[in-house]
């Protein structure tokens, strides 16, 4: 799935100029929340005492929801909801929240989208808190708290802000420690959808459609989650971490699955991002797809036809899993290598409209060791590289990019630095590159 296509949102046209993670953020939290529709869906299988138990706790929201939807996974028997609250469901196909999340929430016509599970019971405030981002800024994917507690044997009309630290159980420390190190997503990087879970989760009715929903390509636990929240980023969206907005999941913390269980997660994760940390780190396919298209280089149309090997098959070695974006001359000239995008002249905009998440545009024939090239394929070189004669690399994060035309701004200048290594010697041969003399 590719990042959104770029569409203007519908309310809240920042007044600030850099688009960055914590400069938008602090802009945003000045702001008073206005009056937006809320639409909540729940996703059900076989839970009907936690679901009684959530929906209780939806009555009792500081700001009430407009829409409550359950969408159920194909309970052998499906669950009763009280009047008011929608039921829709699917056939029993195995596990498929993400496609039961995306049924629930074609149903809402809300502004705002909340998203929690049936075992995810939510506190008064968790409503208005997990919202208030969203009801500003349309663009704001938001992840609340999820604390847990063992409820099983409590009412489920009892106030889960008192039974649950009442029967507290272990909160993951991992989840705590990122938002703690990251200002609850201020600082987020390109591994921070990790910290994202769908069964506490908010944003405006315009974005989750934006992004085209959950990939319903998952259907096995886990990692729907983390592959929205990468896709979100990958298109200029903001995340959040709300430790205000808390809901108690009746039970331990699933995380320590069997290993074949977490492994399948793992590779359907893999096959669909390309960020270094999450995505294979030598291998071109998983789980039957290609290798995430995340890094793209591009060199100069004047490059000749040595150069252009020299400079790809360099690359390449030092990052086998990044992707060359070339135009149709230099694209015939690495005919058969799988690893080629085209572009028609403008490498930047194919770029945007591609699934990358970064572009290093070469503007000279140059030559760098590995470890320089995995620098700058990485995006961990300053955004403009130069020497004497000028600019030898540029380094786009596109993220910028899209959220930039998105909003129409201006995407904020880049940094400089001098560039490492040195101009590709005329007198080096393919054929002398190759046998390595």
């Amino acid at each position: 799935m590719t990042p959104a296509p770029g569409s203007r949102p519908p309310w809240s046209r920042p007044p600030w100029g850099r688009p960055r993670s914590d400069a938008d953020r602090d802009a945003i939290e000045q702001q008073d929340a206005p009056r937006r529709t809320v639409g909540v869906v729940v996703t059900h299988f076989e839970q009907p005492a936690e679901l009684a138990r959530t929906l209780h706790a939806l009555t009792r929201q500081t700001l009430p929801p407009d829409e409550v939807v359950v969408s159920d996974d194909g309970s052998a028997v499906p669950p009763g909801v009280p009047r008011g609250v929608r039921l829709v469901t699917q056939e029993d196909r195995g596990f498929r929240a993400a496609a039961a999340r995306n049924h629930g929430v074609a149903q809402l016509g809300t502004d705002v989208v909340v998203l929690l599970d049936a075992d995810t019971t939510p506190e008064p405030g968790l409503l208005e808190a997990l919202t208030r981002l969203p009801r500003l800024q349309p663009d704001v994917l938001v992840v609340g708290r999820r604390r847990h507690a063992d409820l099983a044997a409590r009412p489920v009309d009892a106030p889960v802000e008192v039974a649950g630290p009442a029967h507290e159980l272990t909160e993951p420390p991992w989840l705590r420690s990122a938002y703690a190190a990251s200002r609850d997503l201020r600082d987020a990087d390109d591994l921070s959808c990790r910290f994202v879970i769908s069964a506490v989760m908010a944003c405006s009715r315009w974005w989750f459609e934006e992004l085209g929903g959950f990939d319903e390509g998952f259907t096995a636990y886990g990692g729907e989650d983390w592959e929205l929240a990468h896709r979100s980023r990958l298109a200029g969206g903001l995340l959040a971490h709300e430790p205000a907005a808390v809901a108690w999941h009746d039970g331990p913390d699933a995380g320590e699955r069997p290993r074949g269980v977490k492994t399948a997660e793992t590779a359907a994760i893999a096959s669909r991002v390309g960020v270094p940390g999450l995505a294979p780190r030598g291998l071109l396919g998983l789980a039957g797809r290609p290798t995430p298209v995340d890094r793209l280089l591009a060199t100069d149309a004047a490059f000749d036809d040595r150069a252009l090997l020299l400079v790809c098959d360099a690359a390449l070695r030092a990052d086998p899993t990044a992707h060359l974006l070339l135009d149709e001359r230099q694209a015939g000239v690495l005919a058969g290598e799988p690893r080629v995008l085209r572009h028609d002249g403008d490498p930047l905009a194919a770029a945007a409209a591609s699934p990358a998440r970064l572009l290093v545009g070469l503007h000279r024939p140059w030559q760098l060791d590995d470890d320089a090239w995995r620098t700058l394929l990485a995006g961990a070189s300053p955004g403009v590289l130069h020497d004497a004669a000028g600019p030898v690399a540029t380094t786009t994060e596109l993220r910028l990019v899209r959220r930039a035309e998105r909003w129409g701004t201006t995407p904020p200048a880049p940094a400089t630095a001098p560039a490492p290594g040195r101009p590709l010697p005329d007198d080096l041969s393919l054929e002398a590159w190759l046998g390595d003399w």
